[in-house]
């Protein structure tokens, strides 16, 4: 199943997880502008899990709904592709990769075999809107948004301290 989802303008409010015939499923809260998390929720406005970044570190921490860690995301180097592994404890590794100047991520387990993917659907001014489709019988729709969420959050975050690095 497609899903899709976006970021707000200042990354903060409620935004609808939606599916490919426009129905709301789910929903994001943004929290603020100033914490970079998230709650994940679903149609009936429960809280399925969250994303937030550790303190002091560029690591996504993705928990569940009692704040029990489901995995955490971290950007690997790399020069030619943006790239990234999500642990997912004992239900394995998966590595997130997507070409240079590419707008669409595989996600891949530690087997090699794909998973899920997603793309970024937004234009350049706007704010990061996504469609994914998860393939996986490990990883849940909502826990697969919060690691999307994670990876914009980072790529965010670098490139803001990036332009403040070049002034």
């Amino acid at each position: 199943m497609d899903l899709y989802f976006k970021d707000n303008f200042f990354s903060a409010g409620w935004t609808d997880i939606m599916n490919v015939n426009g129905e709301c499923i789910g929903n994001l809260d943004l929290k603020s502008a100033f914490s970079s998390s998230l709650d994940v929720y679903d149609a009936s406005r429960t809280k399925v899990c969250s994303g937030s970044f550790r303190f002091f570190s560029n690591k996504w921490n993705v928990v569940d709904a009692e704040d029990r860690e489901l995995g955490v995301l971290r950007m690997r180097m790399s020069f030619v592709t943006k790239k990234f592994e999500y642990d997912a404890g004992d239900r394995g590794i998966y590595e997130i990769v997507s070409p240079a100047f590419s707008n669409e991520y595989e996600i891949t387990d530690d087997g090699g075999s794909l998973v899920a993917q997603f793309s970024k659907i937004s234009g350049w001014l706007e704010p990061g809107a996504y469609q994914l489709h998860n393939g996986s019988g490990v990883l849940g729709d909502y826990e697969l948004i919060a690691v999307v969420m994670g990876i914009h959050q980072i790529r965010k975050r670098n490139n803001s301290a990036a332009a403040s690095a070049s002034h």
